[in-house]
């Protein structure tokens, strides 16, 4: 049996990447193979290229024949000159430059702030027991805000009897629930508009 080490194609169509196989010379491009000994990603910039040296070489000393892409990779990694006995074989294989890190410029405005690092457990401990004691600081100001309420209601038949037309209007606008907030100031100039017409008319 003639053993061949060759590549095996893989991938999408126009986007290929082989893996090197040890393979019967019988077998099919992409049949089974005996043992896979390397990857080589041909579209990628530089070419991505591993071997498995010790395996190869293993390979190589029992027949196994090189195609001629393989032994050019095997020439790029050094081993091709390993098997033939050659001093001081070097793997010329080129690999990607690791990306430089993200340094921010200090002179230009930020866009997005950098996320708070995590506080620590004491921090956790810390709000745990505010959240504990908020409950009860709530309980005390409920009654507050319930009184103010109790007399609202009071007020607002004091008005309501001695109000005409459309100081009605303006007084039920008053009494919105809104009231204080930027809608209830628009909703209050709309009552206004809209009692200004029906006046002049």
């Amino acid at each position: 049996m003639a053993v061949k080490i060759r590549l095996k194609r893989m991938g999408k169509i126009r986007a290929p990447y082989y893996r090197i196989v040890v393979v019967d010379s019988r077998t099919k491009r992409d049949g089974r193979s005996i043992e896979e000994i390397g990857k080589y990603h041909p579209t990628e910039e530089p070419s991505y290229i591993e071997v498995d040296s010790p395996r190869a070489l293993y390979w190589l000393g029992v027949g196994a024949q090189p195609s001629p892409q393989v032994e050019a990779i095997l020439k790029l990694t050094g081993d091709w000159g390993t098997f033939k006995g050659e001093k001081n074989p070097t793997n010329t294989v080129k690999t990607k430059e690791s990306k430089a890190e993200f340094v921010a410029d200090e002179k230009k405005k930020p866009v997005l702030k950098p996320k708070a690092e995590a506080p620590a457990p004491k921090a956790k401990v810390e709000e745990a027991a505010a959240e504990d004691a908020a409950p009860v600081e709530a309980a005390p100001e409920a009654p507050a805000a319930e009184a103010p309420a109790a007399e609202a209601p009071a007020a607002a038949d004091e008005d309501a009897a001695g109000a005409t037309g459309d100081d009605a209007a303006a007084d039920v606008s008053t009494e919105s629930p809104l009231a204080g907030s930027e809608d209830a100031v628009v909703v209050e100039a709309e009552a206004a508009a809209d009692a200004e017409p029906d006046a002049k008319a």
